[in-house]
Order: structure tokens, then sequence, then C-alpha cells
């Protein structure tokens, strides 16, 4: 959301946070898949018109579904992207050596959707997988400035670099692993190329919209920006004003 009001402010902006059901990291398919349904259909309600699901496992295990059986059937007209795809659009050019590797939660690298999208663009790069589940909790719990935080954060880039010595270029595949993008770049060789999916995706939208007049034409622009939790507000403004880069003021909202 931060990279996206950055790179088009001109824009109205309704962020929903479903920490109620939050992190959609270790759930099944199918519960990922009717939460984010339902958090889309709301912001549909509420006039959106694009909805960008900003979350790896929603991304991986609700999107193709959404699109393909939902839209048609809901909202023909509107749209539905995720975060997952821009990424692996640029892997194949930040490597030398062909070997790249994803850090991300349970169910996106169970999810395969990484390696999937990345044989579409790059078929001769090598891919390497680890799943995090330390990370989100020790991020929203502010765990990751400790002893505790280091380890988790050294034990997971450990277990991938372990798995080729040769891997020069990771992308982050989870939108809370920017907020310790500096702890895992002390732990990787350096050099390593390391993919955060804020700045990528916000240009992916730029450029969707130049190539989509008819959408960018039915977005409003007078530069609103309104937050939404289906959890405490109090608890939410905290935690994501530490993400947003500075205050926020949300409104409950139950689905």
């Amino acid at each position: 959301m931060k990279e996206l009001v950055n790179e088009l402010p001109e824009y109205d902006y309704l962020y929903l946070g479903d920490n109620a059901r939050a992190p959609y990291g270790s759930r099944s398919y199918e519960a990922v898949y009717e939460y984010t349904l339902e958090c889309v259909q709301e912001l549909f309600n509420r006039g959106c018109e694009l909805v960008v699901l900003a979350c790896n496992t929603a991304s991986a295990k609700a999107l193709r579904t959404i699109q393909q059986k939902d839209l048609p059937r809901i909202a023909p007209n509107k749209r539905v992207l995720g975060v997952i795809r821009p990424t692996t659009e640029l892997i194949g050019h930040r490597t030398k050596t062909g070997h790249v590797g994803i850090l991300g939660t349970s169910g996106t690298v169970l999810s395969n959707s990484y390696p999937v999208e990345i044989e579409k663009f790059f078929p001769q790069l090598k891919v390497y997988q680890q799943a995090c589940p330390m990370w989100v909790p020790l991020i929203e719990n502010n765990e990751i400035n400790n002893a505790g935080g280091d380890f988790f954060i050294r034990k997971y880039v450990d277990e991938l670099l372990t798995q080729s010595k040769d891997i020069d270029a990771v992308i982050l595949g989870c939108t809370h692993y920017p907020l310790i993008e500096e702890k895992i770049k002390q732990y990787l060789p350096s050099g390593t190329e390391v993919l955060s999916q804020g700045p990528i995706v916000a240009k992916g939208l730029r450029d969707y919209l130049m190539r989509h007049p008819e959408m960018e034409n039915r977005c409003s622009k007078s530069g609103g920006v309104r937050f939404y939790t289906t959890d405490n507000v109090d608890n939410f403004n905290t935690l994501a004003g530490m993400f947003y880069g500075r205050p926020v003021s949300a409104h409950k909202l139950d689905l």
C-alpha cells in the first residue's frame, strides 16, 4: 500500500486488512479462497473497480479461481490482480548464475506458485523455495530486533542456501518481509540480489493501468486513502503505521 500510494498518489485507495482471520499463510486452500473472495466482494461493494491482493498466500491460493470463476459471475467488468506475477517477470534479469531463491510462507511455498510462474518467463532458471513460518508472527509481535528474531531469520536463510550454493537472487515472497529485509541481507552472501515486492508491484500497476485505459478511466482520482480492519482498530493502527510509515486511522468492518 505504501509503495502504491508513493508511485500513484493521485488515485483513491481502500485498504482492507482481514486481521481477525490473518495470517493466511498456514490456512487451507478452501479457507484462503473463501476469506479472499469475501474481502474482494466487500471492496467491490464499496465501489472499488480494481482490487490488488496484497498477500502472496491469497495470490497463490485464491487469485486464479476468483479471476476465472467468480469475476464473470459477480463483477465481469471489474478486475483482481495479485502480487506474484510482477516479480516473476523480472527475476530472470536479476540473476547471473540462474539459481534463484524464494522466501515465503508455508502456504505460498506449498502452492508452488513461484516456480510455476517463473517457468513461464524463464524456463532455464533453477528455483529453490524455503518456507519461513515464524517470520510473520515475529514481525506482527514486534519481536524482530532481539536474539530470538535473529535466530529464526538466520535459520531460514541458511536452510535456503543449503539447497544451492549458487543462489544469487532472492525474492521476498511475503509482504511482511520487507520489514526485515536488512536483517535478511546480513545472512545472505555479499552481492546477492534481493527483490522486495512493493516497488515492483507498484510499477507493475502503473504499467497495467497504462495498458488498460478503460480501467484507468473508471478509477477515481482524489488522492484519498481509507483503511478498514476486521479486528481491533487500535491494534491495527499501531501495526499498520509501522508498515505504512505514517499514522493510520482505520474503521472497523464486519464481514
